[in-house]
């Protein structure tokens, strides 16, 4: 499911989160200021009944995580959902691979852009839509470090101009 159009533009509204009953788990925060994001999926994810416990809980990171296309199918690399304390035996390995469940027409999609030189599939946030585990993965184009700087030069003369209206 699409959730933003290429200009970035969200479908919906800002208080989204508590009107479709999601409950955020993590997040990516450093996926923004490395790429640009041109297109954003929601996927849903296979795990383990322990997987699905650590993250009830709140024990995933999805720092240096990737997604890759392989025969078709969509899978997440590096995520890692910490061992469930209270299992005694079965646990799970934190960093295995796990499968995305998308539509094949997103894959197919998918499968065209990243083969353009310069776009990758990042994972943005995980957490629970209705009771199952889901995952917001985005298209992007990584940024330069001139790109970088003039990002944050903008947005600090956005904070600044936002400072001098409330001043006035």
């Amino acid at each position: 499911m699409l959730l933003y159009t290429e200009s970035g533009e969200s479908k919906g509204d800002t208080n989204i989160m508590e009107k479709r009953n999601i409950k955020m788990v993590t997040e990516n925060r450093k996926a923004r200021h490395d790429y640009s994001v041109i297109d954003q999926y929601e996927a849903g994810m296979v795990l383990s009944g322990t997987e699905v416990k650590s993250l009830r809980v709140g024990r995933a990171h999805l720092k240096d995580s990737y997604a890759k296309i392989k025969n078709g199918e969509v899978f997440v690399h590096q995520m890692h959902i910490g061992p469930y304390p209270f299992a005694y035996y079965g646990n799970h390995d934190p960093l295995r691979p796990r499968k995305l469940l998308l539509h094949n027409h997103e894959i197919k999609k998918l499968i065209g852009k990243v083969k353009e030189k310069g776009f990758s599939l990042i994972p943005l946030r995980v957490y629970f839509k209705n009771g199952k585990a889901k995952m917001a993965i985005a298209l992007a184009k990584g940024k330069k470090s001139h790109d970088k700087r003039e990002a944050i030069r903008r947005r600090d003369e956005q904070r600044y101009l936002e400072r001098e209206r409330k001043d006035f």
